[in-house]
């Protein structure tokens, strides 16, 4: 008996110890969603999969880059809470408002 409550304690603490490691990780991982492909985006963003990430990169190709997370919100399947929840995950390079605010920075005298 007392080596299966050892056992049984053991277990629970690495699957403890797991759960929190994957937690950081995938916190801790950001996706460009201006330049990422649809592999990318459906991992790194929560309530995000495969057809909806598809449906992102398809939006970006045909309106051009976004240049705010709450343009995310006009792709079919994702709404303001979506993007409210995985607004510390997502940056927006490649078009975004962040680098044309360094583009227009750089070019200054």
């Amino acid at each position: 008996m007392r080596t299966f409550v050892k056992s049984t304690t053991l277990l629970l603490q690495s699957l403890v110890l797991a759960a929190a490691f994957a937690g950081q990780v995938f916190a801790s991982d950001k996706v460009d969603i201006n330049a990422a492909d649809a592999a990318t985006i459906g991992r790194v963003l929560a309530n995000v999969g495969p057809a909806k990430a598809e449906a992102i990169v398809a939006h970006r190709d045909a309106n051009g880059p976004y240049k705010s997370l709450e343009q995310l919100a006009k792709v079919k399947g994702i709404g303001l809470k979506t993007v409210e929840k995985n607004r510390d995950r997502i940056e927006l390079g490649g078009g975004g408002a962040a680098s044309k605010k360094a583009a227009a920075t750089a070019g200054a005298p």
